[in-house]
């Protein structure tokens, strides 16, 4: 069976479950199962701490995982990312007092806060700046006021907790994050079961993000409705009994549909309907 590590904890976690439920797998009803055997598709599900499945995917003890990029990276395991899941997005940068740096250069030799050392390391390395990195686990936006570094580096979302803490972020962002399916470095795996994996992820992220989308028009506008709306391949055109009009289906982007509904409309496309996709292949 394929074996797969599953954040057991956090935003990770609640997302990657979601996403495999939507993928048809199963998953545990309780926190407290440690693991779970879904036999109908060959896959065991071990679920861990998110800090930690990058180590055991990249030492073999398991096949692939589900992980932040910011956790596999700050792990430094020999483990390569296959996919991202579109999920956990996060943004990670340098915070401190107003006028304290501009950019990552102005940081040599001050003392660095931050709960991801590894990814900061590499980080200051990649830019030949000495500076001293201190390790903090949790929040680490206190680290400055309390005087234990001169600047933090961390998540930022909003920036609200860094603005009441008295910090502003500076410079370019360290790290784009997300969630990411994982495998150990240079390993074959047996391809049956991870093929079927990142097929059923892939079509997930594109039933979330893509739309089907039906409308009725004259047969001489179809040329002009479908510049406006190509979709994947070409549209599925279909005669209707009133004589001159077909009916029209297509798939597009979610975040696009009302856009091109207006536009569909325009060059006169009627009885436009959208309907979300559950599951597909591509």
């Amino acid at each position: 069976m394929l074996r797969v590590a599953v954040p057991n904890k956090g935003s990770l976690s609640e997302a990657a479950t979601e996403m495999l439920v939507e993928a048809g797998y199963k998953q545990r009803r309780s926190t407290k199962d440690l693991t779970l055997t879904d036999a109908a598709n060959e896959v065991e599900f071990y679920y861990l701490r998110p800090r930690d499945i990058a180590v055991y995917v990249g030492e073999g003890t398991l096949d692939v995982g589900i992980s932040g990029r910011d956790l596999v990276l700050d792990s430094h395991a020999d483990a390569d990312v296959i996919m991202g899941l579109g999920f956990g997005s996060s943004t990670f940068r340098f915070a401190g007092r107003p006028g304290v740096a501009d950019t990552v250069k102005d940081l040599a030799g001050k003392r660095i806060a931050t709960s991801y050392a590894g990814v900061l390391q590499d980080h200051l390395a990649e830019n030949g700046v000495d500076a001293s990195v201190v390790r903090l686990d949790g929040a680490v936006e206190s680290a400055v006021q309390l005087g234990v570094a001169d600047v933090i580096a961390d998540v930022v979302e909003t920036g609200t907790t860094l603005r009441q803490a008295g910090l502003e972020v500076f410079g370019e962002p360290i790290l784009q994050s997300e969630g990411v399916l994982i495998k150990r470095h240079g390993v074959e795996i047996p391809p049956n079961g991870l093929q079927q994996l990142v097929r059923r992820l892939e079509g997930v992220l594109i039933a979330r993000n893509y739309v089907m989308m039906d409308y009725d028009i004259r047969a001489e506008d179809v040329d002009a409705a479908t510049a406006v709306a190509p979709g994947l391949e070409s549209p599925t055109v279909s005669p209707l009994h009133r004589q001159g009009w077909v009916a029209v289906r297509v798939m597009v982007q979610r975040a696009e549909a009302q856009r091109l509904m207006d536009q569909l409309w325009e060059v006169g496309a009627r009885a436009i309907l959208t309907t979300d996709i559950h599951a597909c292949r591509i």
